[in-house]
């Protein structure tokens, strides 16, 4: 028995030893098969957060894979050339573009410190502006004129946008609207808290409204800027001073702020009808985010007094003419008569950058690399050079 005992007991062990091993193979493996699969659905369809407490608007890129194309879902992704002899007007909200110095006209429910935009959303917005190459750019969700010159000083300093406008817009989380252009900027004005007509109903959609009763206001007041163009002299060409007055405009968001957008239309046109009668000529484009789209009561209002989508002529149908991540047409260059002579035909486009995977919305924590903002710049080519019509 001693005799059999010892073989067999070596057998055992070597079965065991041998089992151990395959055994430790198949766990090693569908351990990296399982982190495999973890970081493919990382990378690919990040999910909901399981937390109740929403995150920030602009978190940070911080370990997040690089964007591939496909993350640019509207626009086109090369703006064109700008013509010989045009400027570039565009539009652009930069999704709160705030530094990180504290205001303390600011707080509770309108506190702001925790919404400055992180560093890798600064670059990409720079990035952005750079490729679109505008002359004059209209702006929205601008902390300050502090945070603007800021921002051109640190990412733009090179681009040659001497002048800057962004004054006081009169809403309560101290947002304004702003400009910067490579040309003189001649006037500046606003209508901050500018009563206009009614009152707020009771209910915002089916929640109370927190401004019932109130007299309706400008949420944020459009800001008017003057820009003047220098007079040009290339080869044949010999222009006069070039003079385009715009109304950058940043509309009530949400659904049931139809009825404000709407009063805010109506305010801004009375506005409009005071300036073109003090002066007929004036080459008007009114830009920036409307928070809707050209079926809305807002725009119509403004489509029938005579203004008409800049980028008209050029619109074709699918995703090439969103503005918004969330697959809506919703910022806009409309214009005048006077400044329509003057539009490159065909020239408008939306500029396109990466956006948010489609199923997920700001409340998701994730940003693909490159995201600058959830809108989309718009931006048309003008010829500075006044049509017979308007002299």
């Amino acid at each position: 028995m001693k005799k059999l005992t010892l073989p067999l007991i070596a057998a055992l062990l070597l079965t065991l030893a041998i089992g151990g091993v395959v055994f430790g193979l198949k766990t090693q493996q569908t351990n990296t098969n399982d982190q495999t699969e973890t970081l493919a659905l990382s990378e690919a369809s990040p999910t909901e957060p399981t937390t109740s407490e929403p995150p920030p608007t602009n978190p940070g890129n911080a370990d997040q894979p690089t964007a591939p194309d496909s993350f640019i879902r509207f626009g086109i992704p090369t703006p064109p050339a700008k013509p010989k002899n045009a400027i570039r007007l565009a539009t652009y909200n930069a999704l709160n573009l705030f530094d990180t110095i504290d205001d303390p006209a600011l707080f509770g429910r309108n506190e702001a410190i925790d919404d400055a935009k992180p560093v890798p959303h600064l670059k990409a917005l720079a990035a952005t502006i750079r490729a679109l190459d505008p002359d004059i750019l209209a702006l929205q969700e601008i902390e300050s004129n502090a945070a603007l010159t800021d921002f051109r000083d640190t990412y733009l300093a090179d681009l040659g946008y001497t002048y800057i406008a962004s004054i006081d817009a009169g809403d309560n989380r101290g947002i304004e609207q702003a400009v910067l252009s490579r040309f003189p900027i001649t006037d500046i004005k606003n209508w901050p808290q500018r009563n206009l007509e009614g009152i707020h109903p009771d209910k915002w959609g089916n929640a109370e409204n927190y401004n019932a009763g109130q007299p309706i206001r400008f949420h944020r007041s459009p800001l008017r800027v003057v820009v003047e163009v220098p007079a040009q002299a290339s080869g044949d060409v010999s222009t006069e001073p070039y003079t385009l007055t715009l109304y950058v405009v940043h509309a009530k968001s949400g659904r049931p702020g139809s009825y404000w957008r709407i009063a805010e239309a109506k305010g801004l046109l009375q506005i409009l009808e005071q300036d073109l009668a003090d002066n007929p000529a004036q080459n008007t484009a009114i830009i920036g985010d409307f928070n809707a789209d050209l079926t809305a009561d807002s725009l119509k209002a403004f489509t029938a007094a005579g203004y008409t989508d800049a980028l008209a002529d050029n619109l074709e149908p699918g995703d090439l003419f969103m503005t918004h991540e969330s697959g809506r047409r919703i910022d806009y260059i409309l214009i005048n008569t006077n400044l329509a002579d003057e539009i490159i035909p065909h020239s408008g486009f939306v500029l396109g950058t990466p956006a948010l995977p489609k199923g997920l919305s700001w409340r998701d924590p994730y940003r693909p690399d490159g995201y600058a903002s959830d809108h989309y710049p718009v931006a048309i080519d003008i010829t500075p050079l006044e049509t017979p019509s308007n002299n």
